[in-house]
């Protein structure tokens, strides 16, 4: 490195001494521990004699212990002064990365972003021929830019340069476009998502220096020097097939993700002199002012929109199927966000389909760059892809710590074998060869490969079904989920809806349903329906949200838009800037469209403002949830029936918008009034009464899963009542199951936070009678009555914010939740995850995106294969993929124990034949070991995971603990009868009259043939095919053995060919494998009969302890609480006679009354 031998600075005074610091401007999950170190040249150069001297081994060290290498290199100094840092994040993972610098021109800072006041905040100068030059310190970490400041005292990225831009910001700072901003690139760095793709000489040195390749390069070394010359060859070519394939995967998985994620393309941006360039788009920066085409573009990233409106097609980041509609961004003051903002922002990775109305004359759009490279949506994904985090479950710890427990048991036979050779004649050369040959038996280095094989073969089942996976090592997770939360709009319910009818209504009451809009008389009702949407057309076809589609076709009325730039439109409807025009079908004036604010999942509501012909008056109409819109209307316009109309309709499983309006004065501008100064003071209108039928699959899966004890939980943003009565219809709620509503108000300037359980259909205590309500409590206390709490997004957020303490027992109780908010659902899950529930989510749109990637097992029913929404994408458009899935997952994970526990049964089968032959002073010959390991183990190990799942799902989940009683008593149970079995075929031999003892004068493999050794070779490969059959289980999650036909066939085979080289082998092979010609077939036959003993035993045992053998023992131990937090909630609340006190109002327990004086 070009920092390497320096001078070491002394730092200067008020500096601390360095330690770790908490890296700011992460993200929550993503936090790094940062230590500063400076190269130090004499023990740089003192490392790299140690290499030599080490053969490189030192290098290996450093390699896996970045820490280490750090440490014996380099002196620890402060952040500012260092040119080494080592990353620590929130998993434990360390990395070392180097501290690069970048020359900037004097004045190129003032405008990078709310640090510009300040330059000297985040760089450092440095006296270059008598003149100061800035320096800009900073570090690349998985693709993002890490940047020093000094004030702050720590490496910030460098987004946080433009983070507290506000929404009027983003308006000004495009107008200086990219002239005065030269040096822009040097500081936020190139616009690209860059995924390494290494060279295949760079990934062969990575793959070779692999803990587990570095094993099997020892083995291969030992085994040449004890004369195994076969079996190191097949081992070594067996190794390269394996490292070749490895990194021909890599390389191409590589190729794939960077194909997908980098994107380069010429885009126009605007100067501040006015002028438009092109340029590449991999030299934008944040803050250039960027110009859409009326044709689209596929965006290459983060950018607000300014002026105009895009169509936009977002599945590929968020699977949503259906386009979206952008508007410009507001003008008004608040901090910009892109979450909060997404129907304003333009995402990197998706398609702009068509812009228009936003560059008068030319058309199109403009849009300011917010986010480059890695920090745009789109390199968040891609980064979650190449740099996943480290997946906590609890088979894949154990999987590590087992073959720790397996190198305890090699080093006891490392022992035992000293001991035993020791007492021959044995020379200390072969004895240490032997003893280091026994580590290479006990500890299987195929272990790690061979449990991943049930995985590729669920991937392989999942993706014929439709179902495809971007997480293989997911499959075996949601094999364990114990929770599914389901999205309730195109998820349960059909995505489109039929208009049921219209009920207009005023402060004087509803009007009729009338079920057929076209009969409304012309007004506002008929005129909201037409026009309050976000609708476009694209090559003549309506395009947009079903719901809105199917309003619009309820009413008649034709959608026309201008045509490019022609200005026919606006010149008609006075002047003003048309985005669309409705036509109605009679000879009613059209109406035009000339702002639009789009729906926003927040705020739950949408708002348009139209024009008549002339100009001569504009009407502004909002549509939303019923509740939202009639708080933002006149109270004395909004009918007095509002609750229990809106409360029979939603029960009632209706869809039910609310609209309104009002008239908007001459004075007002048009083209730059605010949401806020539309969406106040408006006249309710009526409702709009919408079915949204289940899908036929809902109930069916629904079912499915709670028989298979399975909790299930709606999310939905739609209305409480609403999803009562979809959970009901779909199975979540059974008939004879009641609903609980819990309401919780926030803290106000007049009343204390509040959290009421009630009973009722409306969730207000007036929906039942007092003796009802005293019935129904005295059977839920006696816990004769099943109950289920429903919860909408206000009370769950004061729920979390004001009364954690119940937070737990709600969350157990739960099943619907409604009115959430995307960033809700997410909280929702990961309040979930915390009481160690495994969650699975299933959704359809961008409202579960957070959700879905939080979940333990997301699942997005889309019909883009791309998409990397979720770890799981379906192209089916209903939930029957998720049982599919668990069984799936279920199915990998029990095929990943059955091959786990006959990897290490095969290892402890070769250990004990191992020491037995030592001990009689021989060994296992090369040919013996090759056909044990190739022709028997590798086979069966291969075709065990090939059987599919079972049909149905089992009530009971698989265990996922390597460690567990029944998996190590298993083991040790098993490998007691295989060392009795080697043991009584050695003792049968030796007792026969024939028996010929060994040449005791040679020792291991040099005085082969002998009876010893070939007794025990028969027993031993009779031994690793029936423990094959064993320990590969069927029913309840795997279909019946005799349905994996390859896995039967090479069962009968190999057992044939082991037949055939006991009872009557052909000479060649006998002489080939070193086995001693035994003319006694009656003893051939004792041998082959004790195998069938030992293969009945071990299955009998097998069988006991899946049937619960062992629980005698937990009930000597006693009655443990179970480490699961949601197993010890259901069992307090099974037991807690007053839990939910309904009807009682309830304070945060740190709430205390102060009295006023």
């Amino acid at each position: 490195m070009d920092t390497l031998g320096c001078p070491e600075e002394e730092p200067p005074g008020g500096f601390c001494s360095p330690s770790p610091r908490r890296e700011p401007h992460c993200k929550p999950e993503t936090h790094m521990d940062v230590q500063g170190f400076r190269w130090v040249r004499w023990r740089v150069w003192l490392c790299h004699i140690g290499s030599v001297l080490s053969l490189g081994l030192l290098l290996v060290l450093f390699r896996w212990r970045p820490r280490l290498g750090v440490l014996a290199r380099c002196n620890s100094c402060p952040l500012a002064f260092a040119n080494i840092l080592l990353l620590r994040d929130s998993f434990g993972q360390q990395y070392v990365v180097e501290v690069l610098t970048e020359e900037l021109e004097e004045g190129s800072l003032e405008s990078a972003g709310s640090e510009a006041e300040d330059s000297s905040d985040w760089r450092d100068t440095v006296q270059l021929h008598k003149e100061e030059v800035p320096l800009l310190h900073y570090y690349l970490f998985e693709g993002l830019r890490y940047v020093w400041m000094a004030r702050k005292g720590a490496f910030c990225r460098v987004s946080v340069l433009n983070e507290d831009w506000t929404c009027n910001t983003r308006y000004t700072a495009p107008h200086d476009g990219i002239t005065p901003f030269p040096q822009g690139r040097k500081i936020y760095g190139t616009n690209l998502i860059n995924v390494p793709v290494k060279s295949f000489m760079r990934l062969l040195i990575e793959e070779v220096l692999n803990p587990f390749y570095v094993f099997q390069v020892f083995s291969i070394a030992l085994w040449l020097t004890d004369s195994y010359y076969y079996y190191a060859a097949c081992i070594v070519i067996i190794s390269l097939i394996s490292i070749c394939v490895s990194l021909y995967e890599i390389r191409k998985q590589s190729n794939t993700i960077r194909s997908m994620a980098q994107q380069i393309t010429n885009v126009t941006v605007r100067r501040s002199s006015g002028e438009e360039d092109s340029l590449s788009s991999v030299e934008l920066v944040p803050g250039d002012c960027v110009l859409i085409p009326q044709e689209g573009l596929l965006l290459p990233c983060d950018a607000a929109l300014l002026a105009g409106e895009c169509m936009v097609n977002e599945s590929m980041l968020t699977g949503e199927s259906v386009p979206v509609m952008k508007t410009p961004l507001p003008a008004a003051g608040g901090r910009y966000s892109p979450e909060t903002q997404r129907r304003h922002t333009l995402f990197c990775g998706t398609q702009c389909i068509q812009a228009k109305g936003g560059r008068p004359g030319r058309g199109g759009a403009i849009a300011v760059v917010t986010s480059t490279g890695f920090f745009t949506a789109k390199g968040d994904l891609v980064s979650s892809i190449l740099y996943p985090q480290p997946i906590n479950f609890r088979f894949y710890q154990d999987a590590i710590k087992f073959l720790l427990f397996l190198g305890g048991v090699a080093l006891c036979g490392t022992v035992y074998s000293i001991v035993i050779l020791s007492r021959t004649n044995t020379t200390w050369w072969e004895l240490v060869i032997r003893a280091l040959d026994i580590v290479t038996i006990v500890v299987p280095p195929a272990l790690p490969a061979a449990i991943t094989t049930g995985t590729i073969y669920a991937q392989s089942r999942l993706k014929r079904e439709g179902v495809f996976c971007i997480s293989p090592p997911r499959i075996n997770i949601s094999g364990k989920v114990s929770l599914f939360c389901f999205d309730k709009t195109g998820t349960l319910t059909e995505e489109g809806l039929d208009v049921w009818g219209v009920m207009e209504g005023s402060g004087a009451g509803f009007s009729e349903l009338v079920p057929d809009p076209r009969l409304l008389p012309q007004g506002p009702m008929l005129s909201a329906m037409a026009c309050c949407h976000s609708v476009a057309l694209l090559g003549g076809q309506p395009l947009g949200d079903p719901l809105e589609l199917k309003m619009i076709e309820s009413t008649g009325w034709e959608l026309e838009e201008p045509a490019g730039d022609d200005k026919t439109l606006d010149s008609d409807f006075g002047g003003h800037r048309v985005l669309a025009v409705m036509r109605p079908p009679s000879i009613h004036e059209a109406v035009a469209l000339v702002q639009r604010f789009p729906f926003s999942s927040s705020l739950q509501r949408m708002s348009v403002v139209t024009v008549n012909p002339e100009g001569q008056s504009s009407l502004a109409f909002i549509k939303g949830a019923p509740e939202m819109v009639a708080s933002l209307c006149l109270r004395e316009s909004v009918p007095a029936q509002f609750s229990n109309t809106l409360r029979t309709f939603a029960s009632d499983g209706f869809r039910v918008l609310a609209l309104g309006y009002k008239t908007l004065y001459g004075q007002t501008d048009l083209s730059t009034i605010e949401r806020g100064e539309v969406e106040r003071d408006m006249q309710f209108l009526g409702l709009l009464v919408m079915k949204n039928l289940v899908k036929p699959e809902s109930a069916e899966v629904i079912t499915t899963l709670r028989l298979a004890h399975l909790r299930t939980v709606m999310v939905t943003g739609d209305n409480v009542l609403t999803a009562v009565n979809v959970a009901r219809t779909c199975g979540m709620l059974g008939s004879n199951e009641r609903v609980i509503f819990v309401h919780a108000t926030p803290q106000t300037a007049q009343s204390l936070p509040s959290l009421r359980f009630h009973l009722g259909e409306g969730g207000t205590e007036d929906t039942a009678t007092q003796s009802s309500i005293d019935m129904y409590t005295q059977g839920l206390y006696q816990g004769v009555i099943n109950y289920h709490l429903a919860i909408n997004g206000k009370s769950f957020s004061a729920l979390c914010d004001h009364f954690p303490e119940y937070l737990p027992k709600v969350l157990m109780r739960g099943t619907v939740y409604a009115r959430m908010a995307p960033e809700q659902k997410t909280q929702l899950v990961t309040e979930l995850q915390k009481l160690n529930y495994r969650v699975g989510m299933c959704g359809d749109g961008a409202n579960d995106c957070g959700a879905l990637r939080a979940a333990d097992v997301g699942v997005s029913l889309s019909e883009a294969e791309a998409s990397v929404a979720s770890p799981f994408t379906s192209k089916s458009d209903n939930i029957s993929c998720v049982p599919l899935l668990i069984r799936e997952g279920r199915c990998s994970l029990v095929t990943s124990f059955s091959l786990f526990k006959y990897m290490a049964l095969y290892s402890l089968i070769q250990f004990s034949s191992v020491l037995i032959l030592y001990t009689e002073k021989t060994n296992l010959g090369d040919l013996q070991f090759l056909f044990f390991d190739m022709v028997l183990v590798t086979l069966l190990a291969i075709v065990m995971g090939k059987g599919g799942p079972s049909t149905e799902l089992h009530p009971q989940r698989p265990p996922a603990s390597l460690l567990a009683l029944p998996v190590l008593a298993s083991l040790t149970l098993h490998t007691l009868l295989l060392i009795l079995g080697q043991v009584s075929a050695l003792l049968i031999t030796t007792s026969q009259d024939w028996f010929v003892p060994l040449n005791s004068t040679m020792s291991g493999a040099a005085n082969l043939p002998n009876l010893e050794d070939t007794s025990v070779f028969d027993l031993s490969g009779y031994q690793y095919i029936i423990m094959a059959v064993v320990v590969t289980k069927g029913y309840p999650y795997k279909r019946p053995l005799y349905y994996n036909v390859v896995f039967v066939c090479v069962l009968l085979v190999l057992f044939a060919l082991m037949s055939w080289l006991v009872l009557a082998p052909v000479p060649f092979l006998r002489k080939l494998l070193k086995l001693y010609y035994i003319p006694d077939m009656n003893f051939k036959i004792l041998l082959v009969a004790l195998a069938a003993l030992n293969f009945v035993f071990c299955f009998l045992l097998e069988m006991l302890i899946d049937r619960g053998m062992l629980n005698c023992l937990r009930l000597l131990r006693g009655r443990r609480q179970s480490k699961k937090q949601y197993k010890r909630l259901d069992v307090l609340l099974s037991d807690s006679p007053s839990w939910p006190p309904l009807d009682q109002p309830l304070v945060p327990s740190q709430c205390t009354v102060i009295g006023l004086s």
